[in-house]
């Protein structure tokens, strides 16, 4: 009787691996310095190699499908804003504030009854703008920062590091904002994708002067242009830079050398950057309920 293969039984094959020796398809095996190995085999052996956590969390695509995404859920936003707000929105900001989902959606702080419970607003803020030349230089911010970062990080790990870097901005302003004050706006994610990127290249080794430059710059923006989330700004920086630690540095300290396997770097990092994150959500919504009548 002609074997078939251990993962598609209706292909017989006279082929096995030279490794486990299981019967496999063409499909299923990779060459390898000794024969050939099939597609489990080899998964094993790349989860058992031992990595840089510097370079682990490299992705393999090149389109920066998160970054685009999140371009579009903002300029989708906005222009849902303006359409109910009217068109007089583009030349007062105030207008805008007829708008339901620019009312429901804006991080409020400062005033009695805060939150009322509505914590999503931690969140939401992140995605709404006050101007067109609000969004436009927060998107033309987040292209340009962003799709290096994501093919560094990889999707996943990109987009948990955005939104763990949006919400602590957001709980920044929760704790730290003593003046009344509406905020919202992409920068407090953007600026934690800025740290993150520094982090990058400390950890490569890399020259640090230009990054630094323009944090530095932005900071001193931040304070002395009225009207400018100065605690999103820092708070999201901080986050940001955690986020990056967590998966560049931290593997790298907690694993000794001979256990930086795939797996376990992975593992690591991804337990550091969930925990980062629901901190970050613990500290806006715990915040908040304290403020809460």
């Amino acid at each position: 009787m002609t074997p078939t293969c251990h993962r598609h039984p209706d292909r017989p094959t006279a082929l096995s691996c030279t490794r486990c020796g299981r019967s496999a398809c063409p499909d299923c095996l990779r060459p390898a310095p000794v024969g050939q190995h099939c597609s489990d085999c080899v998964a094993r052996e790349q989860a058992a190699a031992r990595v840089d956590p510097a370079a682990a969390a490299q992705g393999s695509h090149t389109t920066p499908y998160v970054t685009y995404t999140l371009i579009g859920a903002n300029l989708l936003l906005f222009l849902a804003c303006i359409v109910q707000a009217g068109t007089g929105a583009l030349r007062d900001r105030a207008d805008l504030w007829t708008s339901s989902i620019m009312r429901d959606g804006v991080l409020i702080t400062g005033y009695d009854d805060v939150f009322l419970g509505e914590y999503w607003r931690l969140l939401s803020s992140g995605f709404l703008h006050w101007s067109i030349v609000h969004i436009a230089v927060n998107m033309i911010s987040l292209y340009i920062i962003g799709r290096d970062l994501e093919q560094h990080f990889g999707p996943a790990r990109y987009g948990v590091v955005y939104l763990t870097s949006l919400l602590g901005g957001s709980a920044a302003v929760v704790i730290l904002e003593r003046e009344n004050a509406l905020t919202a706006g992409a920068s407090g994610a953007i600026y934690g994708l800025l740290g993150a990127i520094l982090v990058v290249v400390l950890r490569l080794k890399l020259p640090a002067t230009s990054v630094l430059t323009i944090i530095a710059l932005n900071i001193v923006v931040s304070f002395t242009i009225p009207g400018i989330s100065l605690w999103a700004h820092l708070g999201g920086l901080v986050f940001g830079a955690l986020g990056a630690l967590a998966v560049l540095w931290l593997p790298a300290v907690a694993l000794a050398p001979e256990d930086r396997t795939q797996t376990k770097v992975s593992v690591v990092g991804w337990t550091a950057l969930a925990a980062l994150l629901v901190a970050a959500i613990a500290l806006g919504v715990g915040y908040s309920m304290a403020l809460s009548p």
